[in-house]
């Protein structure tokens, strides 16, 4: 039941740390690496290169990010699944 309130503020920082309304490039050299670590920085830096500089995505970056997404996905749902029966005395 709390996980819609959670979820919302998680994004909601996301998105505050994410560089969305700002560019990388405006923040120091040292603080750069830390910004990676946030899921959503390398989906909207390709979307700045495609939509506004009319480049190429980094095909190689995106295909690293799926395969990364279908890893933890699968692993999600073989926990699911093996715990499966404890939800429904949870819920």
């Amino acid at each position: 039941r709390d996980i819609g309130q959670m979820v919302s503020i998680i994004v909601t920082g996301l998105m505050f740390v994410s560089p969305l309304f700002f560019p990388l490039t405006a923040l120091p050299e040292s603080i750069r690496p830390y910004i990676y670590l946030n899921p959503i920085t390398f989906i909207i830096q390709q979307m700045r290169e495609v939509i506004i500089w009319g480049n190429l995505p980094d095909w190689n970056g995106l295909l690293i990010y799926l395969l990364v997404s279908i890893i933890i996905a699968g692993s999600g749902y073989l926990f699911f699944i093996k715990t499966r029966k404890g939800f429904a005395d949870v819920l």
